[in-house]
């Protein structure tokens, strides 16, 4: 049986479906809670509001950074020569499905967190 060796990083495809796969799951278990809660304020104390703002700005950004892993690895499968087979376009339609998820989840947040950006340094205390 043949081994492989421990630097040898997978083909793209699988890349790009690991990463869109990560991306998907952080989106799905980690921001969108957390914006849920934010968005709703259901069982969010007003003294926890604003660090629970901080919280979904902090772990957006790392959402942001595991954007771009993903979108590189879509650009090196889309630079690759093979990826004319099953498995490379199951990958761009997976990251496809993610890019919308990101879409539709970077609207919220923006929303709630430029909303927060353009309150007075005294906001009123439903905001505080």
């Amino acid at each position: 049986m043949p081994t492989i060796p421990a630097d040898t990083s997978p083909p793209p495809d699988v890349c790009l479906l690991l990463r869109a796969h990560a991306e998907q799951r952080w989106l799905s278990r980690e921001v969108i809670p957390v914006l849920r809660q934010v968005e709703v304020r259901d069982d969010l104390p007003e003294e926890q509001y604003g660090a629970a703002l901080a919280y979904l700005e902090v772990i957006w950004m790392e959402a942001q950074q595991r954007a771009q892993e993903t979108d590189s690895a879509r650009e090196k499968l889309k630079r690759s020569a093979s990826n004319d087979s099953v498995l490379p376009q199951k990958a761009f339609r997976y990251h496809a499905a993610v890019r919308d998820l990101r879409s539709a989840v970077s609207r919220r947040v923006g929303t709630m967190l430029t909303g927060v950006a353009n309150l007075p340094k005294q906001a009123p205390a439903q905001f505080q």
